[in-house]
């Protein structure tokens, strides 16, 4: 249990140090890009009286360092700032944005993870077969289609010409097919290649050989003996994957009007708001910190040879 503590303490500095990092990063990007933020939000009848006064107010008229000074402190504090725009706390607006884009993200994660293991497994299981080689060529098809391009051609053949789904929104279970469907494409190859990688590597083991050579099943012998043994890097990917997924749900929620915080960052960087996005920026990297510290413990869980001693 020592050890396990020590652990846990270990993972909760790294990132930490990893967030003030990144607020760091994110904080000089966003005040290098191109436009006065004040300007922006004055509007183009704005006076040069109206442009002070938006810097006064957003205390952009501060050196860089007394400006993340600021902006620490308030983080410290579980402060985000206040979005330039609306004049709101930037937290109280993260939320319904956050869990619109957990929503997709857990749900194209599900849905990556179950047909990627099952397609990988069944892969392996029949290794240059037919199938196989279907697999490899859907999966080089997945890992190479940008993730606009396939929903534009999902909202082309599902929403516009069969008029099944609809093609932009968040309102009912319908709206979430499409979204969840591009963003797992890409996610749902690579845990398959993944899949059929380990299980075939597996497979090949000796004990799977007395599995077989006892007489148990071959449905048996991929389940419970091949399949849990091979879950250690299809864990890992998956847990990475889901990281990615919130990323790529900036493209995803564009393409399809999606309410999550993608789509808020993107809103965001055009009109100079500063605080959300580096508000957003900071969940983003928080969640996928979380997420490999949640991978890293279930390690032990799938494995009961791995310890944390």
């Amino acid at each position: 249990m020592n050890f396990f503590r020590r652990y846990l303490a270990e993972r909760f500095v790294a990132s930490v140090i990893t967030l003030l990092g990144v607020s760091i990063i994110v904080f000089l990007m966003v005040r290098l890009l191109p436009g006065d933020p004040a300007r922006v939000l004055a509007g183009l009848l704005a006076t040069e009286e109206d442009i002070q006064r938006i810097q006064i107010e957003l205390r952009l008229d501060r050196p860089l360092y007394v400006q993340y000074g600021i902006f620490l402190s308030r983080l410290v504090r579980g402060d985000l700032g206040k979005s330039a725009r609306t004049s709101e706390p930037v937290i109280q607006e993260l939320k319904p944005r956050l869990a619109a884009t957990l929503q997709l993200a857990f749900v194209s994660a599900g849905l990556a993870a179950v047909l990627g293991v099952v397609a990988g497994t069944l892969a392996a299981s029949r290794p240059y077969s037919r199938f196989d080689y279907l697999l490899s060529l859907t999966t080089l098809f997945g890992v190479s289609m940008p993730v606009y391009w396939l929903g534009l051609m999902l909202i082309i053949v599902f929403a516009v010409q069969l008029n099944w789904l609809p093609a932009a929104g968040a309102e009912g279970a319908a709206s979430l097919v499409l979204p969840s469907l591009t963003l797992a494409a890409f996610s749902v190859a690579l845990i398959a290649r993944m899949t059929r990688s380990s299980m075939l590597e597996v497979l090949n083991q000796d004990y799977v050989r007395t599995a077989r050579a006892k007489g148990v099943s071959e449905a048996l012998v991929v389940a419970r003996h091949a399949l849990r043994n091979a879950l250690i890097p299809i864990i890992t990917v998956v847990g990475l994957q889901f990281g990615t997924l919130l990323g790529g749900a900036v493209l995803t929620e564009s393409v399809f009007g999606w309410p999550g915080m993608g789509l808020l960052l993107v809103d965001s960087i055009f009109s100079r708001d500063y605080a959300m996005v580096q508000g957003i920026v900071l969940v983003f990297s928080a969640l996928f910190i979380l997420t490999n510290l949640v991978v890293d413990l279930f390690y032990a869980v799938i494995d009961p040879r791995i310890h944390y001693g």
